[in-house]
């Protein structure tokens, strides 16, 4: 079902149910307005953004390719690609970088996140930049499926565009913290999830993964200790992501990644290097602080970064003095792990 037609849905109940019922359904009505009241704002926020002069990616000699279909999904399965105009012949072919967008798996988009593309690719990297699937309408485990679909996409298509996949880095923030860690479990461990499997038995060199300010135990919003509108928009995540349907904790194991990763067994490909990084208000941050420590106790390198009276996201406000230094850091990590 669309999200359209759910909400005609819900207001067929309020006019028709009885008193639980309408009260259920204006509940919900209220959570699914809100989603998209905050989609269309942040988009907005995102287009008027990209009209000052300094968001001309022409300033930056980048070049993007938009629109490019790495599945069957129509703009669900498309992507873009960021990459620098001239290249030194003489140098080693560029790093490909996957940037997965955020937005709560339900909201959001690849033309959203032209900001975070923009600071990877002006670094003289190529980054990649797709949709994919979202909830309600496609629930977990939409988005995990696309997420690791688009990597296979990379590895076959990366050289096109001068880049190296032996170089490649994983990165996104919230959500595609969330799907980037499924992309890199797949690869270590061998999954029953058939497009899990293929990520697998592709043998892919991975280069290091910059997951930033991660949703990471998705079916437990209550964990957090969030309270008011953040605990309810906790739940609405969850509850769009997951659907109602039950689901065993095996079945949850890339939807809860950082709850995989602190009981998994060890990895049978090891586990590349991991910078996190996350803001002292955000109300994720235990995710983060659990996701180091978990990985270093599977052999994996790894570390994170706490930004104080940082909140969710805070890294996409590219004019602070936190975002400038989220964005050192994470460029110096990239840096480091390219030159070994």
């Amino acid at each position: 079902m669309t999200e359209t037609a759910s909400v005609g849905k819900k207001w067929a109940t309020l006019f028709s149910g009885g008193t639980d019922g309408r009260a259920a359904a204006l509940s919900d009505l209220r959570k699914q307005l809100s989603g998209r009241a905050l989609d269309v704002g942040l988009r907005g926020v995102s287009r008027i953004a990209a009209l000052h002069p300094r968001a001309n990616p022409d300033r930056y000699g980048i070049e993007i390719l938009r629109d490019i279909p790495y599945g069957p999904g129509g703009s669900d399965h498309a992507l873009d690609i960021y990459r620098p105009r001239t290249a030194d012949p003489r140098a080693p072919a560029l790093a490909p970088i996957l940037y997965l967008h955020g937005g709560g798996f339900r909201i959001l988009s690849k033309e959203t996140h032209w900001g975070m593309a923009l600071a990877l690719a002006h670094r003289g990297h190529v980054v990649f930049v797709p949709n994919y699937r979202l909830a309600p309408g496609q629930r977990f485990p939409a988005a995990a499926e696309d997420a690791c679909r688009v990597t296979l996409w990379v590895l076959d298509h990366a050289a096109e565009h001068g880049a190296d996949t032996r170089r490649l880095i994983l990165a996104g923030e919230s959500a595609g913290a969330n799907l980037s860690l499924v992309v890199a479990i797949a690869r270590s461990w061998e999954r029953p999830e058939p497009w899990a499997h293929d990520i697998f038995q592709r043998r892919m060199d991975l280069a290091g993964i910059l997951p930033a300010c991660g949703f990471l135990q998705v079916s437990d919003p209550g964990h957090r200790g969030t309270r008011g509108w953040m605990r309810e928009r906790m739940f609405q995540i969850s509850g769009d992501y997951l659907g109602p349907a039950a689901r065993t904790p095996r079945e949850l194991e890339l939807a809860d990644v950082v709850s995989f990763l602190e009981v998994a067994p060890p990895p049978v490909v090891p586990l590349p290097p991991l910078f996190a990084i996350c803001g002292g208000a955000d109300p994720v941050l235990g995710d983060t602080e659990r996701l180091s420590p978990a990985w270093r106790a599977l052999g994996g390198q790894a570390d994170h970064r706490v930004y104080p009276r940082g909140v969710h996201a805070f890294h996409a406000f590219l004019w602070t003095g936190a975002a400038r230094a989220a964005w050192a850091d994470q460029h110096a990590f990239i840096d480091k792990v390219l030159a070994g």
